[in-house]
């Protein structure tokens, strides 16, 4: 696996399989990686013919009180999961060489409407983070297909309409959320939970399926939104959001939509946790 940090070295490598005519799937993620991330790369594998991966705490997402000194950087563990999965190259920038001019003076994409709300209100200018970086990531790499987790609900349908709006010549692919025997979804900040916390947190899951289960059984929206929470708070979570939206632009779910979606966000020790769970009413 070749690992660069160099804007040119990516261009270059990518134009000598395209001189080929060869197909280039693209994972980009922020290191510190789980079996989901490695998931991602191995689905690549089997749809394009090499593997481009991108490693990059990007500051423009987070919030001034969230977690970006404290994120965890393992490269050399990295590195090994990604040769070992298949990937060919790995683009490591620094925040100097993505943002030269500074966040300040940064061109930056903002997705109105779908990145305002839920983790967008949370999280004012998360999206706008990511929309900018995965949009810049793309014109570097510019990949045929670049893959990402359904963990992040929201940020899949950001990208995805952010592609479609700037007309991007890009296949934007949506994985299943790995998960861990109990039914925690991977994540990265997992890391921050204790012990206990840990099992507790499979609660997460566990009230979204007794929610969906809820309502195709009947139940109206509110009992089981309050049952669910009410579910978290026993296992001593703290919600942020637990909504019905429908599962095609994350508007407000109403009784006509059939594909919907649960997005949930909630705190638990040092942790903000997501999880979504998407059925058919």
């Amino acid at each position: 696996m070749i690992t660069t940090a160099a804007i040119a070295d990516i261009r270059a490598q990518v134009k000598a399989w395209r001189t080929k005519g060869e197909t280039i799937a693209f994972v980009p993620t922020m290191g510190n990686l789980h079996q989901g991330h490695i998931t991602l790369v191995q689905q690549a594998r089997e749809k394009a013919d090499h593997v481009v991966v991108s490693i990059f705490v990007n500051p423009m997402q987070f919030g001034q009180n969230e977690d970006l000194d404290a994120y965890p950087r393992t490269l050399e563990q990295d590195s090994k999961a990604l040769i070992a999965a298949g990937a060919e190259l790995l683009f490591t920038p620094t925040p100097e060489i993505i943002y030269p001019k500074g966040l300040a003076q940064q061109t930056y994409v903002d997705v109105p409407e779908i990145g305002d709300e839920l983790c967008g209100a949370s999280r004012p200018g998360h999206f706008r983070g990511v929309a900018t970086i995965v949009n810049k990531l793309f014109n570097i790499v510019q990949p045929d297909m670049a893959l990402f987790g359904k963990k992040d609900f929201q940020q899949l349908l950001v990208i995805k309409t952010m592609v479609e709006d700037l007309s991007l010549p890009i296949d934007i692919i949506g994985i299943d959320t790995i998960r861990e025997p109990s039914g925690l979804a991977m994540s990265s900040r997992n890391g921050y939970l204790t012990a206990q916390e840990k099992i507790n947190a499979a609660a997460l899951k566990q009230a979204l399926d007794d929610m969906a289960a809820s309502i195709k059984q009947g139940v109206d929206l509110d009992t089981a939104t309050q049952t669910a929470q009410q579910s978290l708070l026993a296992a001593r979570f703290t919600p942020d959001y637990l909504e019905l939206r429908n599962a095609y632009n994350l508007k407000p779910a109403t009784d006509e939509d059939k594909e919907l979606v649960i997005v949930a966000a909630a705190y638990i020790g040092k942790a903000r946790l997501i999880d979504n769970l998407t059925f058919i009413r």
